[in-house]
């Protein structure tokens, strides 16, 4: 759930629209099984020079992951340990503005689940797996203000005693023809974040997202004494 933030997936796509890390990423990919500078050179033609290079590349963006053996014939060899290159994610998404579509499908298809195994009505079971997912995000970030940088809800504080308006909604597209469905989820995850990083002081209150300013059907305000 959001294993890596908006701007380093922004990052990993860019850094595979050049050809040459393209060829390197789809070698190691078919090739499924860690892979040595040497051999990703030759499957894409260039040096070996410049395959380490794009490849470390491709590690420091995230695409791939690096580990380091020692090779040979027949067992683990003698001499320098040797760079492998290995698929570190099987897939890369990514949008402008940033949008979490991956994780609305994680949460609705594990509400699904839910709902089917154990007979819980489906709005029940959203709301559950929403805010169980938003403590999961409040207690890994430790406040409501880095939960929401990272899962795309573009914080502002407007100076409105502290008031925190959502200006993107990360499930945008979904929202447009399912508000009622995604708007519930939403709140959920919101109310999970603050419970998880143990933010007594504010809550989630709902506000219309159809008036021009914000996105997001929500904001975050100080709960009345």
């Amino acid at each position: 759930m959001t294993a890596t933030t908006w701007s380093r997936r922004v990052s990993a796509v860019a850094s595979l629209g050049d050809p040459t890390r393209r060829a390197l990423f789809d070698f190691v990919r078919a090739a499924a099984r860690p892979v040595s500078r040497d051999e990703a050179a030759a499957a894409a033609g260039v040096t070996r020079g410049a395959a380490a290079a794009q490849l470390d590349r491709l590690a420091e963006e995230g695409v791939l992951t690096i580990t380091f053996a020692k090779p040979g014939a027949g067992g683990p060899g003698t001499g320098r340990p040797s760079k492998f290159y290995s698929l570190a994610v099987t897939e890369v998404l990514a949008s402008v503005p940033e949008r979490s579509y991956e994780l609305a499908g994680e949460l609705m298809a594990e509400a699904a689940e839910r709902s089917m195994t154990h007979g819980v009505p489906m709005a029940d079971s959203l709301r559950a797996v929403g805010r169980e997912a938003g403590e999961a995000l409040g207690r890994r970030h430790g406040s409501i203000e880095a939960v929401l940088g990272a899962t795309g809800y573009a914080p502002v504080t407007d100076g409105d005693g502290g008031v925190i308006q959502l200006a993107n909604c990360p499930f945008h597209r979904l929202a447009q023809g399912h508000r009622e469905v995604v708007c519930g989820l939403s709140a959920a995850l919101l109310e999970g974040a603050l419970a998880g990083c143990a933010d007594t002081a504010r809550g989630v209150e709902p506000v219309d997202a159809t008036d021009g300013l914000r996105e997001c059907c929500a904001r975050i305000v100080p709960r009345e004494p």
